[in-house]
């Protein structure tokens, strides 16, 4: 390699941004007062990768762990290119430093396709600097070596190990990435294995990892409350009295800036422990000016999205051909159907909380502020604690906490406000933490909607035209997250004719993103319809969805976020040879078929349920096939589509945000029920590893459990499911 082609070891390495994505693959190196010596601690080959004298290699994990398994997979990908033994390596949360790590969140199912070539680059960086090393000790050409198990090895035998090479190999020129090479496919030893999450030990164990179990010294304990009906303000409370009860330091009023993403009104109770102010919280009686807050009703909803569903759609938004020819043409058979789904709330394992340390500056320093917090994309607190504390990022720490659940919950920051003003009022750290009435009442909602639905079939059982009438919410006139028809991520441009409109409802109720935002509803009515649609013309839905997919291309050609017919038609074909599906059911018994795409991933699935003749359903089996390219932890990606269909079958049987003048009006379990263990269903997952790179999988295999399950119960009962949850449709 020429001088020209490497950078300096003590330089900053930022590699351009990928156009497509905005990839940015950037991370710092050493400077010239972090020179590596054989005294130091370890020997640093980038902000990644470490090399302990020990031999242990410490390799960072930059993004949020929220429970989908990224803090074990991104490092296995480093590590992999690496050519470390998995039993060397130990795995650490790294600071919160974009600067340095490059973008850090997660989000969307994006984390590892986003992250993919930066993992690879960080460990073949770090490889070909031991291979430089070990050449230079064993007097070799670098084109003779090979890294694998922690071991530089010569053609002859001869090795040396990362320890002894590490110091060394920290002295080397950074290869330039353009030169890099990277694994074949095939010669993988570590990805696509299965791998035991690197913090299960912590957590079976019981020690702290997630933002609920922070401690520090000198810290105080706060709840807080807000309005009932989301968006009033305090008027006032008996803030005398709640000071006197056990355990209290102190208790006092906080004016917000209106903003439900931030810091709303609310009463701070601070305490000794958590336990003393969750008591003295259910003393606090307060006063509320309601005029400006939420007005919501979810049963005058019900009532006025029939009556705008009976009255037809207003302007199309999307249309093609001619969809009233179609309908009246008598030769076609026209069907239609009306959808109801319902709020939702994340109902995460570990409410809402976050530890806050503000400290005043002294001697006219400026003030500084550091938090515990368990966020989806940490950095996005900074703009809040600017416009309402005056904290610019450099007066602000950040620690990256792991978090008990979100799936989508915890991108916004108004339990970080909260934290910041009730420890800037008492001077010292505070752990903030949310009751479970606080967080079911105080959610950013998977928001409800209903879709009014119409179709054609020709003589010969093809589907000709579709209409989509999609009733949803909106705040100030704009759609809010997750409301919304999005007809691309089901080929239905492939029908020649074709109508999507719009009507909304304008909420006060804050709405936010919930697993596979938009598709998880979309999903239930695309493909319930389309198996209704099918049914009517004596159609196999199988057959019926590979006809409307017809031939194999990108939808957007060469995206790789962008439906695939032919990968569609290959998990399909997948799931029904290996559901046996169209087998003979026993009475009471049926199979559903879904397919969906979203969140760049390929999904099908066939479920099987039992339904008694007093309504109880049970879904005995859902088998389910997946093509997100290669899979790099078999364990966690496993336990993603395990958890992605219990958390959708969740959601589809009883659960459900219904408010009435604003106020949420489910609090806790025995208002808003979880699938109970006994009531989860076998999952058989079979995936369709395909040459293309890495997508992510935290979200794709939940949107199409619903639908599955609804054609399920059709093909056992002959009843149709157009509403969720089942509960209301009279199912137990």
């Amino acid at each position: 390699m020429s001088t020209q082609a490497q950078h300096s070891r003590r330089g900053f390495l930022k590699l351009t941004a990928v156009a497509s994505g905005g990839l940015c693959l950037s991370y710092a190196l050493p400077t010239q007062a972090q020179q590596v010596t054989t005294d130091i601690e370890f020997s640093e080959l980038n902000a990644f990768v470490q090399i302990d004298p020990d031999g242990r290699v410490t390799i960072y994990s930059a993004n949020a762990e929220m429970g989908q398994g990224i803090k074990t997979a991104l490092p296995m990908i480093i590590a992999e290119e690496l050519g470390v033994a998995w039993d060397d390596v130990t795995v650490k949360q790294s600071p919160i430093d974009s600067q340095r790590f490059g973008a850090i969140g997660a989000g969307g199912s994006t984390t590892v396709p986003r992250t993919w070539n930066q993992m690879r680059t960080m460990g073949a960086s770090a490889r070909e600097m031991l291979i430089s090393a070990g050449a230079l000790v064993m007097e070799v050409p670098p084109e003779e070596l090979r890294a694998q198990d922690s071991k530089i090895i010569h053609t002859s035998g001869r090795y040396r190990t990362f320890a002894q090479l590490a110091s060394i190999a920290a002295e080397q020129d950074v290869p330039d990435p353009e030169t890099l090479r990277f694994k074949n496919r095939e010669n993988y030893t570590l990805i696509g294995s299965p791998v035991s999450g690197v913090d299960n030990y912590s957590i079976v164990t019981g020690s702290a990892l997630f933002g609920i179990d922070t401690r520090v010294p000198d810290m105080l304990y706060a709840s807080y409350s807000k309005c009932p009906a989301i968006g009033g303000t305090v008027k006032g409370a008996n803030i005398d009295e709640l000071k006197k009860l056990p355990g209290v330091v102190d208790a006092f009023i906080v004016r917000g800036n209106g903003n439900p993403r931030e810091l709303l009104d609310g009463v701070a109770i601070v305490g000794t422990s958590t336990h003393a102010v969750f008591k003295a919280k259910q003393s606090l009686r307060a006063t509320w000016d309601e005029t400006n807050a939420s007005k919501d009703s979810w049963s005058d909803m019900v009532t006025q999205a029939n009556e705008m569903a009976n009255a037809g759609p207003s302007e199309a938004r999307f249309t093609k051909g001619d969809v009233e020819s179609q309908f009246a043409d008598p030769q076609n058979t026209v069907h239609s159907a009306f959808f109801e789904y319902p709020f939702i709330a994340h109902f995460t394992l570990e409410p809402m909380n976050c530890t806050a340390h503000y400290k005043a500056g002294v001697d006219g320093g400026q003030d500084t502020l550091e938090v515990w917090l368990p966020h989806q994309i940490p950095e996005r607190s900074h703009a809040p604690l600017k416009s309402i504390f005056g904290l610019e990022p450099e007066q602000v720490t950040l620690n990256q906490m792991r978090l008990g659940g979100s799936f989508g919950r915890r991108v916004y920051a108004e339990f970080v406000c909260e934290a910041t003003e009730i420890s800037k009022r008492m001077g010292q750290p505070v752990k903030l933490t949310w009751t479970r009435e606080d967080d079911t009442r105080h959610d950013f909602y998977r928001v409800g909607g209903f879709q009014s639905v119409k179709a054609a079939l020709n003589p010969d059982g093809q589907l000709v035209a579709f209409d989509f009438h999609h009733i949803g919410m909106q705040n100030d006139g704009k759609p809010v997250m997750g409301s919304g028809v999005r007809d691309t991520e089901f080929p239905l441009q492939n029908i020649d004719n074709g109508r999507v409109s719009d009507d909304w409802f304008e909420i006060g109720t804050p709405a936010g993103p919930w697993r596979a935002p938009f598709s998880n509803v979309n999903a239930f009515v695309t493909q319930s319809f389309l198996a209704e649609m099918a049914h009517l013309g004596g159609r196999d839905y199988a057959e019926f969805l590979l006809e409307i997919l017809g031939e194999r291309r990108w939808f957007e050609e060469g995206n790789i976020r962008s439906l695939n017919t032919g990968r569609a038609a290959d998990v399909i074909n997948r799931v029904v040879k290996e559901a046996n599906w169209g087998k003979t059911m026993p009475a009471g018994k049926g199979q559903g078929l879904s397919f969906y795409f979203c969140h760049a991933a390929h999904v099908a699935e066939v479920a099987e349920v039992t339904v008694s003749a007093d309504k109880a359903i049970r879904v005995d089996k859902v088998t389910v096939a997946v093509d997100v390219g290669p899979i790099i932890n078999l364990s966690g990606a496993m336990n993603q589509v395990e958890g992605s269909i219990v958390d959708g079958l969740s959601a589809m049987k009883g659960q459900k945000i219904t408010m009435e003048g604003g106020r949420i009006q489910q609090s806790n379990l025995h208002d808003y029920p979880v699938l109970r263990m006994p009531d989860s269903p076998v999952v058989e997952i079979h995936f369709v590893e395909s040459e293309f790179d890495p997508t992510g999988l935290g979200e794709p295999a939940l949107p199409p459990l619903a639908p599955a399950v609804a054609n399920a119960i059709f093909a056992a009962t002959g009843e149709r499911v157009r509403k969720m949850p089942l509960i209301d449709e009279g199912y137990t």
